[in-house]
């Protein structure tokens, strides 16, 4: 690499639950996101962005690791990720950038609910924040927007005093005023909250609850209010979810306004410090939401509603602007393509793809399909709903593991997923391509297909990562070293 080029600095925003039907840019008639849209037309917009396991700490795993879920052990919500991988920012730091995370990372907590637990909240220095050295201002998992903490260098609670969007922006806002001043480059990482649940007026700001007040925001066609049979309990639609139905989607379209008015204050202050002509800068999210689509809320699921998410990616210097790609493109793709943009090491054990081309050149080689995993139900250690999934720009083809029912969508024509082909007679060989190239990746991922709760007896140990994933078991003795360096004298519980 030449040193003396200045390298670019990367700014990854990223929102929770926000999924890309939501999005101005996308054409949602409801959606107030003149930022995002302002965004969309300065660079590139990656139409096809799908999240490989469309649930939260799965996500998280696949960015900072480049693997799939299979690999990186991380195969429900509330285990802890090993670091024990050669992930993002090892490479930043290895590679003198300064290193920022801000908000929700949820890679640490092994323990299922108790949030609120310092114990689970607080994410000690050292080898768990996986590369993230130079600023942590972060929690493990919150969604009490007014009643909310972060935590740095100690396992003391700091409340945010405010809507924690808000506060969160002002504090990447001042970390990147205070890189402005100096000549190394950074990386800086914010994940928001919203629009993630609750969505009620006690966790929305009122100025964008009353923008969205009265608006007459209904499901997508593909609505049903008949349960999903492949629901797990979290998944399930009830008679009070239906009855809140259209409060919530308000909450959520207002919340994601707000996100919006984040994402340009943080625009604003790269142009006014001089950094965005160098600056790479993203917006994202991790997953989507159902609202009642296919008869299921939530997300961990193959449904568009659920894995397609926005990408938005602008560096002035080097990217096209007002241009749309629809290369097949996934979270595990996000970090060598980041990196190769960056002119740095994408590290082998790397199992995306590098598609920096099509947002440079607008063209290039890509992956021929996407493909997905779901391991079944994320809250608990629950058998019955595991899936496996298949996507490229014109279909998507999904599996179940409990009967081996078949999904097969063509989304080009039918952007709701209302016509399951899979049993259609004119479409059978065009099933079996789909079949055969999830079960070709199937076995090189080493992908057995297995149920939900194999994991749990097979791969973890008190809800860490002992065997089985590539390159990701824990050092339980370094482990447990760090927890009575960390937690043995402090007040494990939030008032």
């Amino acid at each position: 690499m030449n040193r003396s080029i200045k390298r670019p600095n990367l700014v990854y925003l990223f929102a929770d639950q926000l999924r890309y039907q939501a999005c101005g840019f996308a054409g949602d008639s409801w959606a107030q996101t003149p930022n995002m849209d302002l965004l969309a037309s300065q660079g590139v917009n990656f139409t096809n962005a799908t999240s490989n396991t469309p649930v939260c700490s799965a996500y998280r795993a696949s960015l900072f690791t480049g693997k799939y879920q299979s690999s990186h052990g991380m195969v429900i919500n509330e285990l802890r990720l090993s670091p024990d991988h050669k992930c993002f920012g090892h490479i930043l730091t290895a590679n003198g950038y300064r290193t920022a995370y801000i908000g929700k990372w949820h890679l640490w907590a092994n323990e299922l609910g108790n949030h609120r637990a310092i114990r689970n909240g607080f994410v000690p220095p050292g080898p768990y924040r996986l590369g993230f050295d130079d600023y942590w201002a972060g929690y493990n998992f919150n969604h009490n927007s007014y009643d909310s903490y972060y935590f740095e260098e100690t396992a003391t609670p700091i409340p945010y005093n405010g809507y924690e969007a808000d506060i969160q922006t002002n504090l990447a806002i001042d970390y990147i005023r205070q890189s402005a001043k100096n000549s190394t480059p950074f990386a800086m990482f914010l994940s928001w909250g919203p629009p993630h649940d609750p969505w009620g007026l006690d966790n929305t700001p009122d100025e964008y609850w009353k923008m969205f007040e009265g608006v007459d925001i209904h499901p997508n066609p593909n609505f049903s209010s008949q349960p999903d049979p492949y629901s797990d309990n979290w998944a399930k639609i009830t008679p009070d979810y239906l009855n809140d139905l259209q409060n919530s989607m308000r909450g959520y379209y207002a919340q994601t306004t707000n996100i919006d008015w984040n994402l340009g204050r943080v625009m604003d202050c790269l142009e006014q410090v001089g950094l965005a002509e160098n600056t790479i800068l993203v917006f994202t999210s991790d997953h989507g939401e159902m609202f009642g689509s296919q008869g299921r809320r939530a997300k961990n699921i193959f449904y568009n509603e659920a894995c397609h998410v926005p990408f938005l990616l602008r560096h002035t210097k080097k990217t096209l602007s007002k241009h749309k790609t629809n290369v097949n493109f996934s979270t595990v793709d996000i970090m060598p393509t980041l990196l190769s943009m960056m002119d740095l090491p994408i590290p082998s054990t790397v199992e995306g793809s590098d598609v920096s081309s099509f947002a440079i050149q607008g063209s290039g080689v890509g992956p021929i399909a996407t493909f997905m995993q779901g391991m079944g139900a994320t809250a608990a250690w629950t058998d019955g709903t595991e899936w496996r999934g298949v996507k490229d720009n014109e279909f998507t083809f999904a599996v179940y593991r409990k009967n081996r029912q078949e999904f097969l969508f063509n989304n080009e024509d039918d952007p709701y997923q209302l016509k399951n082909l899979a049993e259609n007679p004119d479409y059978t060989n065009k099933a079996q391509l789909y079949r055969t190239l999830l079960g070709d990746w199937m076995n090189v991922q080493e992908d057995g297909f297995e149920a939900c709760s194999w994991y749990r007896n097979q791969w973890t140990k008190d809800r860490n990562i002992i065997r089985g994933a590539k390159g990701g078991c824990h050092n339980l003795e370094q482990l447990n070293e760090i927890i009575l360096t960390h937690f043995s004298n402090i007040d494990c519980v939030l008032p």
